[in-house]
């Protein structure tokens, strides 16, 4: 059974800082493409960040939040993370996990957590 669970969304001010975490089943973890999705209030979901899998050696990130936000990995506890540094408002929603081994990361992610939200106040 394949899980992806989500930690680390909350409230900040703009300017603030956040770390999503995102713990995987071990089976998958190190060979799985991995990403973070978000989705505002209506909105459709959007792709924000992705690392590759073995090492996460590729990694690739929206327009938006390039130089503000890092996507990373660690092999030996299973979690993937998404630094977010100066958070602006547009930043607020609810921010998903995904996991894919077919090169679909970006598109159509195999599998998803359950989502953490993150409110970011002017």
């Amino acid at each position: 059974q394949v899980q992806l669970v989500e930690s680390g969304g909350g409230f900040v001010q703009a300017g603030g800082s956040l770390r999503l975490s995102c713990a995987a089943s071990g089976r998958i973890f190190s060979s799985y493409d991995m990403g973070w999705f978000r989705q505002a209030p209506g909105k459709e979901r959007e792709f924000v960040a992705a690392t590759s899998g073995w090492n996460g050696g590729r990694t690739s990130y929206i327009d938006s939040v390039k130089d503000r936000f890092t996507i990373s990995r660690d092999s030996v506890k299973n979690t993937m993370y998404l630094q977010m540094n100066s958070l602006k408002p547009e930043d607020t929603a609810v921010y998903y996990c995904a996991a894919d081994n077919r090169g679909l990361i970006r598109y159509a992610p195999q599998y998803w957590g359950q989502g953490t939200q993150v409110t970011v106040s002017s």
